[in-house]
């Protein structure tokens, strides 16, 4: 059974930083893409960013280009987003999902973890 366990969420002050995590089992992690999503309320989940199998390529959407950070460490079987200069359009429920860009949307996802970004 596919289980992804996000944790990592917090309340933080704009220009703050917070670093996500994610704990999959029940897949070959190490041999597939994965991505992070997010939902702000009342908008549709949104990509955010994705990483390719072994970790040498990283891909983000263009609002979070140059803040934040996506990683992976397959002997741990766990992905991270390292999120820095965050803004209040940022709050969210942060996902982390299997595969590739927006086709990595419609899979499989854990309960998220809430980042919210205010002063």
């Amino acid at each position: 059974e596919v289980q992804l366990v996000e944790s990592g969420g917090g309340l933080v002050q704009p220009g703050g930083s917070l670093r996500l995590s994610c704990a999959a089992s029940g897949f070959t992690f190490s041999g597939i893409y994965m991505s992070w999503a997010r939902q702000a309320p009342g908008k549709q989940l949104e990509w955010v960013s994705s990483i390719n199998s072994g970790g040498s390529g990283t891909y983000y959407t263009d609002s979070v280009k140059g803040r934040f950070t996506i990683s992976r460490d397959n002997a741990k079987n766990t992905l991270y987003l390292q999120m820095d200069s965050l803004k209040p359009e940022d709050t969210a429920v942060y996902f982390c999902t299997k595969g590739y860009g927006t086709s990595s949307l419609g899979g499989n996802r854990g309960q998220g973890t809430q980042v919210t970004v205010s002063s």
